[in-house]
């Protein structure tokens, strides 16, 4: 910012020069002066103009540098305060419009923060020694110069806001474009099954036909200013004529003089007439503005702890303990889980059954704290996952979803997350101790294989990586929304050897789809419609014929609770 404003002050000074050496040379040819004379003022006239034009490009170059740099933290502090909100946030919006919150609307501020710098600060500065120094050659000249500059000024600032709500409306319908583009792209093998290519297509019609009557009413508004600026430059060409020739009639005054307030009346013209075209961005960024400050006023559900607050987890096989819960996923709606009450030993393993909708999900994401519960406690470890570090209980727990992210990248970026401090050798351990390291030398590359942008595995080699993910972090407690009816046979007994090493040592919850997997757990908690039917230890529950899961098994039935 200082290099900036040296660069500006050092390029107003040249533009202000400049009409005071071309007045010398008019008086000085008008009085005879001799050739040298002429081509000495003409030389220097040459050389500031080529001064101030390369401190302008070097100040269009450091006002490139703040604004990008400015902005792209501003993207940065977006993208973290995103992340920090809880999952109701982002299921009430879709990644589409996210993106073009945090990158669309920063980037009217970036084109709005690079030029304004330069061209709104310098003008201001340009326009203040213009007047200066037309009050230096006669006061009624600046006075009057004065004055107009004052009414233009207050006729900018008067239709500065004019557009700023149309342009507001267009920002949120480019939101809505992207948000409905990034759905159908997600949903696309789904439509190309219904055959909606077309509907998709009108669909898409119809919002960029609402974002073009959006954008015309913006631009109309700002055309306003537009307008308004081309008359005030016509009354200030004509007022620096007449200003000039009045004095030169009534005072005497040279011709240079005339030349000199008619060429400062120019001076003033391209601060306004620069002015003006930032109003226009100003407008468009005023509305980026507004959805920058909008989203980062949003609050999650989750509230951190104060740093001195919070309470470190212990390290080890995680105690969990659920008290009387009570939650629901919105306000509006009925509890999803109804006073669920839970103990489990540390290193001990839970199988949870129940049918869709019951609540094994839920009880899933609030171990992770993906939202925090509406009544009662979540204790891991006897501490409240409340007063803990987010950070701490990420940490600590591990989840495995049925859906495994995959990125375009390579087979050691998805395992470590993008992590460059986990070393190949810690990963190559894992994979062996997991019993994935024959799969791993298949690979045409190894670690460095690069995976496709949707992950181009199959289901099993998906969870396989999952599985090794959660390994690397070596967590206390192990949430498996296990996915078996998805796995391909051949890789079904290499899942079910990761998933023991994994559970090994730790404590486990088991969202159960088969009946090998709850029949290797040390508990069982039965769930129906949000509430507990029945938590005991399995090999009892098993031995009672009247017990719930006990008659499940007898019917088979443990692959419909699926």
């Amino acid at each position: 910012m200082l290099t900036l404003a040296a660069l500006l002050l050092a390029g107003i000074a040249f533009q202000l020069v400049g009409p005071q050496l071309v007045r010398q040379f008019i008086d000085s040819a008008q009085a005879g002066a001799p050739p040298q004379v002429l081509m000495a003022a003409a030389a220097w006239f040459l050389l500031s103009t080529v001064a101030s034009q390369a401190l302008g490009a070097g100040a269009a170059y450091m006002g490139e540098q703040v604004g990008w740099s400015a902005t792209n933290a501003v993207r940065a502090d977006l993208l973290r305060h995103v992340l920090t909100l809880d999952l109701s946030f982002h299921h009430s919006r879709t990644p589409g419009e996210l993106i073009e919150r945090i990158d669309g609307d920063v980037t009217t501020l970036s084109n709005f923060f690079s030029r304004f710098t330069i061209l709104i600060l310098g003008s201001v500065l340009l326009l203040l020694g213009a007047l200066a120094l037309l009050y230096r050659e006669d006061w009624r000249v600046g006075l009057a110069m004065t004055a107009f500059v004052v009414v233009a000024l207050g006729v900018l600032a008067r239709v500065r806001d004019l557009a700023v709500p149309y342009w507001r409306d267009d920002r949120q319908e480019s939101a809505a474009v992207f948000g409905f583009l990034e759905e159908r792209l997600v949903g696309l093998p789904d439509l190309h099954a219904s055959g909606a290519r077309a509907y998709v297509v009108r669909r898409f019609a119809e919002h960029f036909r609402s974002r073009y009557r959006v954008g015309q009413r913006a631009m109309l508004a700002g055309s306003i200013t537009w307008a308004a600026t081309n008359v005030l430059l016509g009354v200030c060409a004509a007022l620096g004529l007449a200003l000039g020739v009045a004095l030169h009639t009534a005072a005497g005054a040279s011709l240079g003089t005339v030349y000199l307030i008619y060429s400062y009346t120019w001076v003033l013209r391209r601060p306004l007439e620069q002015i003006t075209r930032q109003v226009q961005d100003l407008q468009k960024a005023s509305a980026g503005i507004g959805r920058v400050q909008e989203l980062l006023a949003q609050r999650g559900r989750l509230i951190e702890s104060a740093p001195g607050a919070a309470v470190s987890l212990p390290e080890g096989p995680l105690a969990v303990e659920l008290q009387d819960l009570r939650f629901r996923y919105r306000p509006d709606q009925e509890p999803v889980l109804h006073d669920v009450r839970l103990s489990l030993a540390p290193g001990r393993t839970l199988g949870i059954l129940g049918r869709t909708g019951s609540g094994k999900t839920t009880i899933g994401r609030l171990l992770f704290r993906l939202y925090d519960v509406d009544q009662g406690a979540v204790l891991l470890g006897g501490v409240d996952v409340r007063h803990a570090r987010l950070h701490d209980v990420q940490r600590r727990v591990g989840l495995v979803t049925q859906e495994v992210q995959l990125f375009g990248a390579s087979v050691r970026d998805n395992l470590t997350l993008f992590d460059p401090t986990v070393p190949d050798a810690r990963l190559l351990e894992v994979m062996e101790e997991l019993g994935l390291g024959a799969w791993l030398r298949a690979l045409p590359a190894g670690l460095d294989t690069q995976l496709a942008p949707s992950g181009g595995l199959s289901a099993g080699e998906a969870q396989l990586l999952a599985l090794t993910r959660v390994f690397l972090r070596d967590p206390g407690l192990v949430v498996l929304d296990e996915a078996s009816s998805r796995l391909d046979p051949a890789t079904e007994a290499l899942i079910d050897r990761a998933v023991r090493r994994l559970l090994a040592g730790r404590t486990a919850i088991v969202i159960a789809h088969r009946l090998a997997t709850v029949l290797r757990a040390d508990d069982v908690l039965v769930l129906a419609g949000g509430r507990v039917l029945e938590h005991s230890p399995r090999a009892a529950l098993q031995a009672d014929p009247d017990s719930h899961f006990s008659r499940l098994l007898r019917a088979g039935e443990l692959e419909v609770l699926a």
